[in-house]
């Protein structure tokens, strides 16, 4: 595989840098111990830790820094073994401190990267650091009354903020980074990952430049909170800078929003530089200590990360690079693909069936790997008798519907059937357990394996479709086809199709 290249939009090269704001899988804020619970009543989990009021100290998160070593192992950071908490100050109405409690100079994590893949080329991202925060309140504006009111309920949230080198050079680059973050930081549990609930948000930093030029003036695009939301505002954002330029106008260095009823961004204000926020070290927090005994703990229970599980699928299971790829798009989803696959012993045919079939099922009833309404093992079952001939994929297929609808379950190697359910208008299954071949067997699904009856069969098509085979010998592939259909359809399914091609094109030859 090779680094993707720099590729021109009107002649002009856009570089592309990422801070991604990560919610941080605690149950209580990271100074305080007031609850993080998303869709609580506005402002009732905002403590007098998280206001700063008078007489208050804040007390530093453990888990929040557990978080960070993880990240930090997870992309090959260092993790510094004494860091700062600076107060960054401005002024907002959903900042009740007039500060906000982050790291500055010395920040827990510090360079590392991200790998994925663009198509079928890899890129590689610099990190520059992560650093651990704490999340503001939110400002709540009704348009339909005129007002905007203020919930604190975010106030003192654990965050840990992911800034890259401006290394990305196309949207689609841009997309895949995030896409990889996301699946590493849900991955190894530090991040729950819902973009709906603010919980992975990302800024975009975006320029353009001639090739060969300095780098450009850059605009932040704030909180996107979808992919494909991501997509369009960098799209816009990319186009409008060129135009600009190409009209003769200087771009303004400035943090802009995107509206998606619009599919525009526009700016929010000025953008500000480090030195207009003054930073300083806060006075109340003492330096953050990470002992290395410490950092070694957190690696011993670390997962086996994404990358790693995919070059394993490779390397133990013979899958292509991008099964392996496709596999490890969540840990449920490798777990239940490796699970098929031991269960089946054919892990070609059970990486199918999870990026096809199961997939499928997932993405329409809107639910997880984790949820999947059919056990791994059941699954591994069906494809076992497919490989072995006893089942073709229809009738496998059927099965498969059959546990996901809840017409049968699957428990301790068997399946049970509800008694009060019938299939394809046949008897039902008595309530006993049932072996997968008693199902095949009951269910009318073994497969039809005979050559003689098959022949058979396969010579009343031939002298019922005479203009479809004198077709096929024309040389129309879709004849053949049609042909295969009509011995599939006399069969009932049942015929085995590689047999029933080969039986066929040797009676057509």
């Amino acid at each position: 595989m090779t680094e993707t290249t720099v590729k021109l939009i009107n002649g002009y090269e856009v570089v592309i840098g990422f801070e991604t704001h990560t919610q941080l899988a605690a149950n209580s804020k990271i100074f305080s111990r007031a609850s993080t619970a998303f869709g609580a009543e506005p402002n009732t989990q905002a403590c007098a830790v998280d206001l700063a009021l008078p007489g208050t100290l804040p007390v530093m998160n453990k888990k929040a820094v557990e978080c960070a070593i993880k990240l930090g192992l997870a992309l090959g950071s260092t993790i510094a073994p004494v860091s700062i908490f600076a107060r960054k100050n401005y002024f907002y109405p959903d900042l009740p401190k007039g500060y906000q409690i982050s790291q500055f100079e010395i920040p827990v994590v510090q360079g590392g990267e991200v790998s994925f893949f663009v198509g079928d080329q890899k890129k590689t991202v610099r990190l520059v650091r992560a650093h651990l925060e704490e999340d503001a309140g939110k400002s709540v504006h009704d348009e339909f009354i005129g007002q905007s009111g203020i919930d604190l309920n975010r106030a003192g949230t654990p965050l840990l903020e992911i800034v890259t080198e401006p290394d990305m050079s196309s949207t689609a680059e841009a997309v895949a980074y995030a896409k990889e973050l996301h699946k590493i930081v849900t991955w190894i549990g530090i991040c729950d990952g819902n973009m709906q609930e603010g919980s992975f948000r990302c800024d975009a930093n975006v320029s353009v430049r001639k090739p060969g030029q300095p780098l450009g003036t850059r605009r932040e695009i704030k909180n996107l909170n979808s992919f494909k939301n991501m997509q369009i505002a960098i799209d816009y954002e990319i186009r409008w800078q060129i135009e600009e330029i190409e009209d003769g106008r200087a771009i303004q260095q400035a943090t802009v929003l995107f509206n998606p009823d619009t599919g525009e961004t526009r700016a929010m204000r000025t953008k500000e530089d480090a030195a207009d926020y003054r930073y300083f070290p806060d006075p109340d927090l003492p330096p953050l200590v990470v002992a290395d005994s410490w950092v070694q703990a957190v690696k011993a229970e670390m997962p086996e990360l994404p990358r790693q599980r995919a070059d394993r699928f490779v390397a133990d299971y013979g899958l292509p690079e991008y099964d392996a790829t496709t596999l490890t798009q969540s840990q449920a989803m490798a777990d239940y693909f490796e699970a098929a696959a031991k269960a089946s012993g054919q892990p070609k045919l059970a990486s199918n069936w999870v990026m096809g079939e199961v997939s499928k099922r997932v993405n329409e009833s809107n639910i997880s790997f984790s949820q999947v309404h059919v056990e791994a093992n059941a699954l591994g079952a069906i494809i076992s008798r497919i490989k072995s001939g006893a089942l073709n994929a229809k009738g496998g297929k059927d099965i498969f519907d059959s546990l996901w609808e809840g017409k049968l379950s699957f428990e301790n190697g068997k399946f049970y059937a509800d008694s009060t359910v019938e299939f394809s208008g046949t008897a039902t299954l008595s309530g006993t357990p049932q072996t997968i071949d008693e199902v095949i067997e009951f269910l009318g699904l073994t497969q039809m394996n005979d050559a003689g009856a098959l022949e058979a069969i396969i010579d009343e098509v031939i002298a019922a479709n005479p203009a479809n085979v004198e077709q096929y010998k024309a040389g129309k592939d879709k004849a053949f086809n049609a042909l295969v259909g009509q011995v599939m359809k006399a069969s009932k399914g049942k015929a085995n199709p590689g047999q029933v091609n080969e039986l066929l094109k040797a009676k057509l030859a």
